[in-house]
């Protein structure tokens, strides 16, 4: 949501439903889930590979099946893999392309 002119909210079409939102760097993951999966919808993990199975675990639990990431280098890459062999259908997102989305 972003606020326009007047106060009022803008809000963006819902595409997918049961999607997560994961922002990656080279020692913390950002995940978000949509708000009404869990009390703390946006979450902080490290990247050691037992936090990025908690990760996979808690987003099975908020009964997510698509993971759009963001990032940069190869920090990806370890928790592709996890996600993809737990069966989430994971969509990698070139950075640059989000950021001149208009209205992100």
């Amino acid at each position: 949501m972003s606020k326009r002119k007047g106060g009022k909210v803008a809000r963006l079409p819902v595409v997918e439903a049961n999607a997560a939102g994961v922002d990656i760097g080279a020692t913390e993951v950002f995940v978000a889930v949509p708000a009404d999966r869990d009390p703390q919808p946006i979450r902080c993990f490290a990247t050691f590979t037992a936090d990025l199975q908690r990760l996979a675990d808690w987003l099975e639990q908020c009964r997510i099946r698509t993971v759009a990431m963001e990032s940069t280098g190869v920090y990806w890459i370890p928790l592709y893999e996890i996600l993809e062999e737990r069966g989430f259908e994971v969509v990698l997102v070139n950075a640059r392309d989000v950021h001149n989305v208009r209205g992100r």
